[in-house]
């Protein structure tokens, strides 16, 4: 009986505000960041015998980080590209850009984050034999996106990527140089 006169009591004190225009402050929780994960070339065809030179670029948004390749505390999940070429083809390394270190509300301890623009590079070396007229590139990118209150679950990114492969004494051109700076 008491719960009924409660729960009557918060429904005509909020039909109250409600009717006499007095705002209702509700604090919305902070929304997921918009982030983009998109995948470049260095040139406009694969050339045999050549390395093929692919950037990852993630954008942030404003107000938003993701964990470095090696965050500094175990409960948070490190940015990763797991690169898989097709055909026979073998990914070199990924190199990681160099993260910064902030303090943020949830934790009392600097932690190694990338912020705004984070470009993820690695080749992928063509054979002067490669058959197929195409190199294909399949990468999976795992991050964990925080603001400066609250990380948010990680999310996986899927990126398939092909472009052309020409011979050895066929011109390509350089494109996308922003992408590998």
């Amino acid at each position: 009986m008491k719960r009924t006169n409660q729960k009557l009591a918060l429904s005509a004190f909020l039909t109250f505000l409600f009717v006499s225009g007095i705002p209702i402050a509700v604090a919305a929780p902070t929304p997921e960041p918009n982030i983009s994960v998109v995948g470049y070339f260095a040139t406009d065809k694969a050339q045999k015998g050549k390395p093929l030179r692919v950037a990852i670029v993630i954008d942030v948004p404003a107000g938003y980080h993701i964990n470095s390749n090696r965050p500094l505390e175990s409960y948070l999940i490190a940015t990763s590209v797991k690169v898989e070429p097709e055909n026979g083809l073998r990914a070199g390394v990924v190199t990681y850009p160099r993260p910064v270190m902030r303090t943020f509300k949830f934790s009392n301890k600097q932690l190694s984050v990338y912020e705004g623009q984070a470009r993820l590079k690695f080749s992928v070396p063509i054979p002067a034999n490669y058959a197929d007229g195409s190199a294909k590139i399949k990468a999976r990118v795992r991050l964990q996106s925080c603001s400066d209150e609250v990380c948010f679950p990680p999310k996986n990114y899927d990126l398939d990527l092909k472009i052309d492969v020409v011979g050895t004494t066929e011109r390509v051109r350089a494109t996308n140089g922003w992408a590998f700076k």
